[in-house]
């Protein structure tokens, strides 16, 4: 019996998440990458499993006729070249017709970072005699001093925080686990915050959760980006900044400290050291702009 779309597609999507590991978000982002590629697929009445590189040559011509920046063309290529890939796995192919495909070559964008001035302003205006307060500074402090992702900021539990050890058990990408060394500055906001913590109502589910929302289930991904929104625009910030942008400066300001790149790497959990070198870049570019600031051969 033959496949249709929507089999071929939740096959896919179990594969991405049991056997790459990859969360609902970025599995998500690759299905929808995907249903791309079938609808121009429905629109050349082949089936997928006849499609040439010639026919990808043309979806590729249509990505970049509709307007998508390099970055958006080059993430949607990625994940055709992936889901091809899962279909000579599974024998539903004898040849790859994505082997030839080249995506648009793409510069590496250096990340938007915080100085430490802007995160202290960031924390210090927190007003905590509201109910939130307390948790939000936690919350934020947290961020910053372990460089976590977003995800793991929101899914860490209580017995995740190991107090007299200074270290939090993160849960990453593909659910590797890691140790992390968190600083007792934050290990002190969170102490501040598990009275407000231990009187609250955990929803079923949430019983170990350590940031929880104001009816007691998890924070999510867009309320933790809102708030911090709120504080930058507070603290009258112009950058376009992310909980994202805590972990970057997290890793820089390391790197400027001196710390061993394997070491940052390894708090950060990147599989592969060459993510983690993007900050070696970030650095060079911030010691350049000093010179260029401050050497007097380059003023007027």
């Amino acid at each position: 019996m033959e496949k249709t779309e929507n089999e071929f597609i939740d096959e896919y999507e179990i594969y991405l998440r049991l056997e790459k590991g990859l969360s609902v978000n970025t599995a998500g982002a690759y299905l929808g990458d995907l249903k791309k590629l079938f609808r121009f697929v429905n629109g050349t009445e082949k089936d997928i499993r006849t499609i040439s590189y010639s026919d990808l040559q043309e979806f590729v011509a249509q990505l970049k006729d509709s307007g998508i920046s390099f970055r958006s063309q080059a993430r949607v290529i990625s994940s055709v070249k992936s889901f091809f890939r899962f279909l000579m796995r599974g024998n539903y192919m004898d040849s790859d017709p994505t082997e030839l495909l080249e995506a648009p070559r793409i510069g590496r964008r250096l990340p938007e970072i915080l100085t430490l001035d802007e995160i202290n302003r960031i924390l210090d205006l927190i007003d905590l005699s509201i109910e939130t307060g307390q948790r939000n500074r936690a919350m934020l402090e947290v961020l910053y001093s372990c460089g976590l992702r977003v995800s793991e900021l929101i899914n860490l539990a209580c017995s995740d925080i190991y107090f007299e050890e200074e270290f939090i058990r993160v849960t990453g990408k593909g659910n590797k686990q890691r140790l992390v060394p968190i600083s007792q500055t934050a290990l002190r906001e969170i102490g501040n915050y598990l009275p407000d913590r231990k009187r609250m109502v955990a929803k079923k589910g949430f019983e170990d959760r350590l940031f929880l929302n104001r009816r007691g289930g998890g924070l999510t991904r867009v309320m933790v980006f809102l708030i911090v929104k709120t504080y930058v625009e507070r603290a009258g910030i112009h950058k376009c900044v992310s909980p994202h942008t805590f972990r970057h400066s997290f890793a820089t300001h390391l790197l400027k400290g001196g710390a061993n790149l394997r070491a940052i790497q390894m708090m950060l959990g990147h599989e592969k050291i060459t993510t983690t070198e993007l900050y070696t870049h970030l650095d060079r570019e911030t010691l350049r702009m000093e010179i260029l600031q401050h050497h007097p051969r380059n003023r007027d």
